[in-house]
């Protein structure tokens, strides 16, 4: 922790420890003074993202850690995601468009909406790739109320 707002964490890049580090993460920031209205996006978002790392980044690499540094201020929360995993698509963030809906429950897709939610629950969203290392930034604002 640096001034009681950061948070730093990091995880082998597993569904295990993934989970658990989610967890932990949205615990403390909750503790630190997310407000309590924000707190299920940041945990939603930030899970679809650190989920992306486990199951897209190092598929057919031998994952490795996954690093999380929160810095929480007092109208906004900012979330960096680093690790060395394969890079996202084109090197950029998708789009967040969702996958289409089936006319049957059997029909209704498994997955493609990660990045839909992750961009309708964010501020912002920043990535980049250097030096091997993925670096995904989501942020989130709060503005007080008046």
């Amino acid at each position: 922790m640096c001034n009681g707002k950061c948070l730093d964490l990091i995880f082998a890049a597993t569904e295990s420890e993934a989970s658990a580090g989610i967890a932990q993460l949205s615990k403390c920031l909750e503790t630190q003074g997310l407000p309590p209205h924000k707190a299920s996006d940041v945990k939603i978002a930030l899970a679809e993202a650190i989920n992306n790392v486990v199951e897209h980044a190092y598929a057919d690499v031998t994952p490795a850690k996954v690093q999380v540094r929160c810095r929480l201020h007092k109208n906004w929360l900012e979330i960096l995601i680093a690790d060395t995993g394969n890079p996202l698509p084109g090197f950029r963030v998708p789009d967040g468009v969702p996958a289409p809906l089936g006319s049957t429950i059997q029909g209704l897709p498994e997955g493609g909406f990660g990045w839909f939610l992750i961009h309708e629950l964010t501020s912002d969203i920043r990535y980049e790739h250097s030096e091997g290392c993925n670096r995904l930034s989501l942020r989130f604002d709060f503005p007080e109320s008046p």
